[in-house]
C-alpha cells in the first residue's frame, strides 16, 4: 500500500464512522478516495480530515448540500483562494454552528430537567415508600 494511504477499515476505526456511512459519503461525492488496481479504496489524510469534518456537521443537522458547500469553501481556502466571498460564507457557517449548538444545549437542559422530574416522581410514588 502506498505510504500515507489507509484502507476504509482503518479510516472507520480512526474516526468512528461505519463502512457504510463512509461509502455513502463517497457515493454522494463528499470524499473521493484513490483506488487500487483491485478496486480497494485508499484514503489519504485529506480524505480522513474531510470525513471527520462531515462527522462533526451531521449531528448539527447540516444537509449534504451544506456539507458540500462547506467542503468547497475549505478546499478553496486551503488552496490559497483569496476570494473575500469565501470568508463571508465561512462566517455564515460559523454562525449556523453556534446557533445549532445553542439549540442543542437548550434541548439537553430540557432533557435533564425532564429526567429529574421523572426521577422525583418515581421516588415519591406510593410503591417507592
Amino acid at each position: 500500500m502506498p505510504e500515507g494511504l489507509v484502507q476504509i477499515g482503518e479510516v472507520a476505526e480512526r474516526i468512528g464512522l461505519s463502512l457504510r456511512t463512509i461509502r455513502h459519503y463517497e457515493e454522494v461525492g463528499l470524499v473521493v478516495p484513490a483506488r487500487t488496481q483491485g478496486g480497494f479504496r485508499l484514503y489519504n489524510e485529506e480524505n480522513v480530515q474531510r470525513l471527520a469534518l462531515i462527522k462533526r456537521m451531521k449531528p448539527l443537522g447540516f444537509t449534504l448540500e451544506e456539507m458540500r458547500d462547506l467542503l468547497e469553501i475549505t478546499d478553496r481556502l486551503t488552496r490559497g483562494d483569496e476570494d473575500p466571498g469565501l470568508l463571508a460564507r465561512l462566517h455564515l457557517f460559523e454562525r449556523a454552528v453556534a446557533e445549532r449548538a445553542d439549540r442543542l444545549r437548550e434541548q439537553l437542559a430540557m432533557a435533564r430537567e425532564f429526567a429529574e422530574q421523572l426521577r422525583r416522581r418515581r421516588l415519591n410514588a406510593p410503591s417507592a415508600r
